[in-house]
């Protein structure tokens, strides 16, 4: 290794808005399940299947609307 390196042409990551963070949310088993079994026919992981469903919810701006009968 170096004892220096030189970062002054170094450009910054145009990822780093996109980097994703963990968090922790009760979903009902249920809806879990059909998320995991709707992945498996997809063939992408679950978590990224919820993902993606959440980011276009966001997104395209839906709001969500409900009656309580």
């Amino acid at each position: 290794m170096r004892e220096e390196y030189d970062f002054s042409n170094a450009k910054k990551n145009p990822y780093a808005g996109k980097l994703k963070k963990q968090v922790t949310i009760n979903i009902d088993s249920d809806t879990i399940e059909y998320f995991k079994n709707l992945a498996k026919s997809c063939g992408i992981p679950y978590q990224t299947l919820i993902n993606l469903y959440l980011a276009d919810c966001a997104k395209n701006k839906k709001q969500l609307k409900m009656s309580w009968n």
